[in-house]
């Protein structure tokens, strides 16, 4: 197998393990409570540590990606998320659980940290959004893998460790995979520099895309983590529009290159802004089977945010190099973490109002949420008129470069 082919696989499975990590965990909480007594509220801590590592480990990765190389990065990666799944397994107290989920989190970071700039780094031109959008598929298309197998494996009343292992199965892979490759050195010169970086990121393009990166992630991720808690009081599935959300992305990416070889980036960032608006307002006023539709436009509409606003970056500020895009995904997962309790006192607050309103019940829970996920609709849309300028900008920029020349 090429070194090419064996480290995009190898990047594929790294990510895969990410995604295990995430809804295997999220399949295990209530085995996990009860066998080791633990609250709700030390769950929710123990859940933070898988977000915390994650641009922890992103920033310093893309710190020292051009000093020390995207092989070691990911041999930590590989360390991380090794220790984190075995003393998970054999975690007896909360303590542990913390410093596991942790490690996994900083293992899942480092994933990022590496894998990103170094496909930027292997492929050219368009080849770039194809390979990138391909590699991200597999977080939605890994929460489904893991989500499917942690409800089996639930079902037929297998111990929560049983599942845990299952996450080191893609482990094992990328490590063989990786195994005795060499990493592609930079393809611009200042990107291999931590001075070039900073000076690249001190534009206002790259200023611009940091802020549009924190509302495109919690466009995503926010929706996803309240949507089948609200959705749960409207006849809706939460399951079944989490695999069809999930299911739907991993698709849209798999073909992702050719959308943007055929709306350009920009364009595609615009249409993903209109689509997940669409969605998210369809959340926050339909029930029942229209919820479905609703989810299928939020899912076409996210599902090119993250690859391509790392796509983005690669492409028109290049000498930001790994730091870069380790920094904008950093920053989205960071905000996501941020507007996660913002989001709850919204609902605290609409639940307030419906009640004010003699609301009760399943009612009151439908009403607050749809009220709230009206207020989550109010990010998509700001990034309607940012990817607006934007496409606008570049357009130009475009025209008056054929023109010069």
């Amino acid at each position: 197998m090429k070194t090419d082919n064996r480290l995009f696989y190898g990047s594929c499975f790294a990510l895969i393990t990410t995604a295990l990590s995430f809804s295997i965990r999220a399949g295990i909480l209530v085995q996990l409570g009860s066998e080791l007594s633990l609250s709700a509220s030390q769950l929710g801590f123990i859940n933070s540590m898988w977000f915390l590592g994650f641009p922890i480990s992103m920033v310093v990765g893309g710190l020292i990606y051009h000093k020390v190389g995207g092989k070691v990065i990911m041999q930590f990666a590989l360390f991380a998320h090794a220790a984190g799944i075995i003393l998970t397994i054999f975690a007896g107290s909360y303590e542990m659980l913390l410093i596991s989920t942790l490690l996994i989190g900083l293992g899942n970071g480092c994933t990022e940290a590496a894998c990103n700039p170094m496909i930027a780094d292997m492929y050219s031109g368009n080849e770039v959004n194809t390979k990138l959008n391909r590699f991200h598929m597999w977080f939605p298309g890994g929460i489904v893998i893991g989500a499917l197998i942690s409800k089996f494996m639930t079902d037929a009343a297998m111990s929560w460790q049983s599942q845990i292992w299952v996450i080191m199965i893609p482990t094992i892979i990328y490590a063989w995979l990786f195994f005795g490759q060499s990493w592609p050195k930079a393809k611009v010169e200042k990107a291999a520099q931590i001075g070039g970086n900073l000076s690249a990121m001190m534009s206002p393009l790259f200023i611009f895309m940091f802020f549009c990166m924190a509302l495109t992630a919690i466009s995503e991720f926010g929706p996803q983590q309240w949507v089948g808690v609200i959705l749960a009081k409207s006849g809706a599935h939460p399951m079944l529009i989490l695999a069809l959300v999930t299911g739907l992305m991993a698709v849209a990416r798999y073909f992702g290159g050719s959308i943007v070889a055929k709306l350009d980036i920009t364009g595609v960032l615009l249409g993903s802004a209109i689509m997940t608006t669409i969605g998210v307002f369809l959340f926050s006023t339909q029930t029942g089977s229209m919820a479905y539709v609703a989810a299928i436009f939020f899912a076409l509409g996210v599902a090119y945010f993250w690859p391509n606003m790392i796509g983005f970056i690669a492409k028109y500020i290049p000498a930001s190099g790994a730091l870069g895009m380790s920094v904008v995904g950093a920053v989205g997962m960071f905000s996501s973490s941020i507007f996660q309790p913002i989001i709850g006192a919204w609902i605290d607050s609409d639940k307030a109002a419906a009640k004010a309103q003699g609301l009760t019940g399943d009612e009151l829970e439908l009403v607050a949420g749809q009220a709230t996920l009206g207020t989550m609709a109010i990010f998509p849309a700001i990034l309607i008129i940012a990817f607006a300028v934007l496409f606008f900008w570049m357009q130009s920029k475009k025209t008056t470069e054929a023109v010069e020349v």
